[in-house]
């Protein structure tokens, strides 16, 4: 367990991909199974431990501490691990007993009855945790974390947690496997969903001691094709000839998979989102795989009338979907590849065969669940900007290019396909409430809600519209944090409010994809990807921007 926490702790200090990828990389040679397994999943986002839950932690660590106290550190801190994992007492009975705990296993070059070496190893604790029940999880929590040093307590509580939040997604994870193994990642990808923790197989054949495993699962995900964003001087080599256009679409990525009887949708990162869908799953009448983009949106006379991403937000991440939703906010796949006709792989096949593969595999499909994305035409790089400039749709965020000749390549291959997204909104909106962040901003505030301004029976007042917690420089994230600090109003747990008056505060420009109408908020409207695109401490907040300006952007 100490091992693992040890990379933890260093891949939050290591912002650098190439770092991260080396640090995971070494791991997974230096650490046997199945340790090493149950921490790939625990990266990869795979591993479930249900028997744990934040409130029980918070129950643990207020036996032995003032709730009230805690309640101030962990605002201090600001990260609910690394709290616990301070405040927790040393136990050095437990220490000593963690010796002769066949649970504990001393790291590697390390004598047996070394207490500092000796912990509990993280296979023993994550199969003994799986097989817990409700009662048994708390006792031998306690048990744990009396017997590891702090870092080793953060570790822990992170594990079980499932929020690493380390910077590390599943796909890097993936990508340090393959380093290690001396594969690509597109071949770890296509093997993934067919695999379970802990990986004994896979770490086998990737070391050479064993065969390639084999994907018994059906209907699998295969990894999917990214653009890279144009470069203006690369504008000039787009021509119809080479080049199909088509509308980005403001939705979400997926793959659609009909194999025998079995199928399944994906997003674009692997992860099964078929029950969000069942609408689509249902529907999903022909066999192959297809590449697209789920939106929302109802059959008219004309074609689709088309949701915005605030309505395709009410079905995400959901494990089950009412009647009355499926019934108000309808799904369907606006699709734009094909890479898998009937049982025949067609990635090798150029773009424009693909694409003719495409129109024929959807030619018997339900309309109300699958049509295919329109090409555009153009002429030349003029045609181009104007096209982006004014798009057909207020759910398009841009163009696709693709060449015509292009392979279906998995990863983010230079040259053959390309985005060309719009300009981002820009408005001028004051901080108002600030958080902690997680990782390496715990100690920081580094998460920001701001507002616009809005007339009221009693005058003027700042409205919340969105969050934002990127687009500033780290020296920014210390001036900002400052300012927080210096000018808290008032605090509701861990959120600081701060001055926000016409004459006194902070005013961000933020950049934004687009506007949403929403209820959670008393502006009634939520920003699209918003992030802080420029500091305006020259401005006075009375002279940012109005809720109107938003409300006419939305009309438009």
């Amino acid at each position: 367990m100490n091992r693992l926490a040890a990379l933890l702790d260093r891949l939050v200090l290591a912002p650098q991909r190439n770092v991260k990828l080396r640090l995971m990389a070494d791991y997974f040679r230096d650490t046997p199974d199945p340790d090493r397994g149950y921490a790939l999943a625990a990266l990869a986002g795979s591993l479930a431990i249900a028997g744990v839950k934040p409130a029980m932690l918070r129950a643990l660590i207020t036996e032995r501490m003032d709730s009230v106290l805690f309640g101030y550190s962990y605002d201090y801190v600001g990260d609910l691990a690394e709290t616990i994992a301070l405040a927790w007492p040393e136990n050095h009975a437990a220490l000593e007993e963690a010796v002769r705990d066949p649970l504990a296993r001393p790291s590697a070059g390390q004598a047996e009855g070394d207490v500092a070496a000796s912990a509990p190893s993280l296979g023993a604790i994550v199969e003994r945790l799986q097989r817990a029940s409700r009662l048994e999880g708390p006792r031998l929590m306690e048990r744990w974390l009396d017997q590891l040093d702090p870092t080793g307590r953060w570790g822990l509580i992170k594990l079980v947690t499932g929020g690493l939040r380390v910077g590390v997604s599943a796909r890097l994870a993936k990508q340090a496997l393959a380093d290690f193994g001396g594969k690509t990642v597109s071949e770890i990808e296509e093997l993934w969903h067919g695999l379970r923790p802990p990986y004994r197989h896979l770490f086998a054949w990737l070391e050479g001691n064993g065969p390639k495993p084999l994907s018994n699962s059906p209907a699998p995900f295969r990894p999917v094709m990214l653009s890279h964003a144009i470069a203006e001087g690369e504008l000039a080599e787009i021509t119809p000839n080479v080049f199909a256009a088509e509308w980005k679409w403001d939705g979400i990525r997926v793959q659609a998979v009909a194999e025998g009887d079995v199928r399944r949708l994906y997003s674009r990162n692997g992860e099964e989102i078929s029950k969000a869908f069942p609408d689509i799953i249902e529907s999903l009448d022909f066999e192959g795989t297809i590449d697209g983009e789920v939106l929302i949106g109802w059959p008219s006379t004309t074609g689709m009338t088309l949701g915005t991403f605030g309505d395709l937000q009410q079905r995400l991440n959901r494990k089950t979907v009412s009647a009355k939703l499926l019934d108000s906010h309808p799904a369907f796949i606006r699709a734009y590849d094909c890479l898998i006709d009937g049982s025949e792989d067609i990635r090798h096949l150029p773009f424009r065969d693909r694409r003719q593969r495409l129109e024929l595999l959807l030619a018997g499909a339900d309309p109300g669940r699958f049509d295919l994305s329109p090409l555009v035409a153009f002429g030349d790089t003029a045609d181009l900007i104007e096209l982006r400039a004014a798009p057909p749709e207020p759910v398009i965020e841009g163009l696709m290019l693709k060449r015509w000749d292009s392979t279906y390549e998995a990863g983010r291959p230079t040259g053959p396909w390309f985005k060309w997204k719009r300009d981002p909104h820009i408005i001028d909106a004051v901080l108002m409430y600030a958080q902690r962040g997680h990782g390496r901003r715990s100690s920081y505030y580094s998460d920001y809600t701001f507002g616009v301004w809005r007339g009221g029976p009693a005058g003027d007042e700042l409205v919340p519209v969105g969050k934002a917690y990127f687009g500033f420089t780290d020296d920014e994230l210390v001036e900002i944090d400052r300012f927080v600090r210096n000018n808290t109003i008032d605090r509701f747990g861990p959120v600081r409010e701060v001055v926000h008056q016409a004459d006194a505060g902070l005013v961000f420009e933020i950049a934004f994809e687009g506007l949403n109408r929403s209820t959670r908020h008393k502006s009634g409207i939520a920003m699209r990807f918003p992030r802080i695109s420029r500091l305006r401490w020259d401005k006075p907040p009375g002279e940012a921007d109005r809720l109107e300006a938003l409300e006419a952007l939305m009309r438009h």
